[in-house]
């Protein structure tokens, strides 16, 4: 399999998806602002979201690629879609089950979200309605999952990553069309998360009927109790409880900190969501994208020979540093240009763009530990070790929280991502030298030098950034939006050939860095 060919188009989906993202969140931004309305849809639609990094990007994968990839090498592609078809019959009617729990008790739900709402106020209606409309997204975005887990076992790697982009199409298509119809444009938000979700699920399904691997999750009472009684079926579940805490600790985080949020001032969580909507790109690019590619490879090479794993896994690592430290650099040092062309139209103020720029800033010191660790727990799960990750994620969190206890009166909004990135580097550190101290990975030579060469080339990509951003005021430019798109991408480009370039002058060829490892 070319490793680097479906990294690409992974990358190449998701980039798209990520596009379509930060356009709906302008969309967002423009309609809504930073203020009550908004505060009241990013929190009702917080648990559909987490629901959807975990499932689509997180624990569901790790717990259930690794058997669903032993299954087909061992059994066949009979049996891997077997189990699949067994493991929908039963998460179908737990997911069933929550869903109408968390409808009937929206109230609690919110709640249990954001304390910090008045009970009874319009804004604490309007978000247990929006949080009611929205629920049901987790029996769609998990059955999302599921057909993707399977079709990216089977080398299927493009449609999975590509039915995101459904959703904001959805979204954006709801907000311009459906907005005017309802008395509050957000509600019409709500509507099109509930579309773009069927969306989803039909286009993975076609997917799935196309390699043969089509499963039915309304397969009725008995195949359920079949499913429960099924080892396999058992082992996924029993692997995916701890793996939601292992690998998605900065989600989890971000459920508490949403919590603290609705206790700050007014615009606290819609700044933060607009933050972490910006974060969210280079973390998708890079760590989901490599994350979903490595894993499959990774759970075969980890039964085949210690050396081919480490390959992979230093393959991964180095690409995904070179990648994400220039990444880090620009989203600190450009934060102000960055959140004033996506979201400084309409109702988005210039306080809304300088707190936004504050959660950027905070989110950019942790890009590194958030994109490797996409990387390296699943270093752990392809081993099917779960025990580690979940040590270490148990350990995280605590210390994150704990951290926002000086970060939040020190900072106020920004200290909650602050805690998030501290807390993402630490987890990073832990998970790799997990894989070290377990033998699980051994470094290839010569990283010292590597980290080094990439150091300095990302130092003269932020000097000259930091150079270029003073001669720009960003807020100024809004009466002229397609010259600050201009000067953004100008700005970006010419830093993007400045750190190639003194890469390449240290030593280091792009196409050595990307090329596939050796089997």
């Amino acid at each position: 399999m070319n490793l680097l060919k479906s990294a690409a188009a992974v990358s190449a989906m998701t980039m798209l998806s990520r596009i379509t993202g930060l356009i709906r969140e302008t969309i967002t931004a423009r309609l809504l602002g930073a203020g009550a309305e908004s505060d009241a849809f990013f929190i009702a639609f917080r648990i559909p979201n987490l629901l959807r990094r975990l499932f689509a990007e997180g624990a569901f994968s790790q717990a259930f690629i690794p058997i669903l990839s032993q299954t087909n090498a061992t059994q066949g592609k009979s049996a891997a879609v077997d189990l699949a078809r067994r493991v929908s019959s039963l998460l179908f009617i737990v997911l069933l089950l929550i869903v109408v729990a968390g409808v009937l008790g929206g109230s609690w739900v919110v709640m249990g979200m954001a304390s910090g709402l008045a009970q009874g106020s319009e804004q604490f209606e309007l978000t247990v309605l929006l949080t009611q409309w929205m629920f049901p997204y987790i029996l769609l975005i998990s059955m999302v999952a599921l057909a993707s887990g399977l079709l990216n076992t089977f080398r299927s790697f493009a449609l999975p990553a590509f039915a995101p982009v459904l959703l904001n199409i959805s979204f954006i298509a709801g907000a311009l069309l459906l907005a005017p119809y309802f008395d509050q444009a957000v509600k019409a938000f709500a509507v099109a998360v509930m579309v773009g979700g069927v969306l989803q699920v039909a286009v993975l399904w076609y997917g799935l009927a196309r390699t043969d691997c089509l499963i039915n999750p309304f397969a009725g009472f008995g195949a359920i109790k079949a499913a429960w009684g099924d080892e396999q079926v058992r082992r996924v579940l029993k692997n995916m409880v701890p793996a939601t805490l292992a690998v998605s600790v900065a989600q989890i985080s971000l459920i508490i900190n949403t919590n603290i949020a609705s206790h700050l001032e007014q615009g606290s969580v819609s700044w933060i969501s607009y933050g972490d909507r910006l974060m969210e790109f280079p973390t998708a690019l890079l760590g989901v994208a490599l994350g979903t590619v490595l894993l499959p490879s990774l759970s075969a090479a980890a039964t085949r020979s210690h050396e081919e794993y480490s390959r992979l896994m230093d393959w991964g690592l180095r690409l995904t540093v070179v990648l994400v430290l220039p990444a880090a650099v620009g989203m600190g040092l450009f934060s102000d240009a960055l959140v004033a062309l996506l979201f400084h139209y309409g109702r988005f103020d210039a306080n809304d763009v300088a707190m936004t720029s504050q959660a950027v800033i905070a989110y950019s010191l942790g890009l590194a530990g958030l994109v490797l660790v996409k990387i390296l727990a699943p270093g752990f799960y392809a081993k099917q070790d779960i025990r580690t990750p979940v040590k270490i994620g148990i350990v995280v969190v605590l210390a994150t929280q704990l951290m926002n206890l000086f970060t939040v009166p020190w900072l106020g909004h920004a200290g909650l991502p602050l805690s998030i990135s501290a807390g993402a580097v630490l987890n990073a550190t832990v998970l790799y030298w997990g894989l070290r101290k377990r033998g699980l990975y051994t470094p290839s030579s010569g990283w010292g030098l590597y980290l080094i060469k990439v150091s300095v080339a990302a130092t003269a990509m932020g000097f000259a950034l930091w150079l270029m951003n003073q001669q720009f005021d960003w807020l100024s430019m809004a009466s002229t939006p397609l010259v600050r798109v201009a000067a953004v991408l100008g700005v970006i480009g010419v830093c993007g050939v400045l750190y190639f370039a003194v890469l390449a002058a240290l030593g280091l060829n792009p196409k050595r860095l990307i090329r596939k490892p050796a089997v």
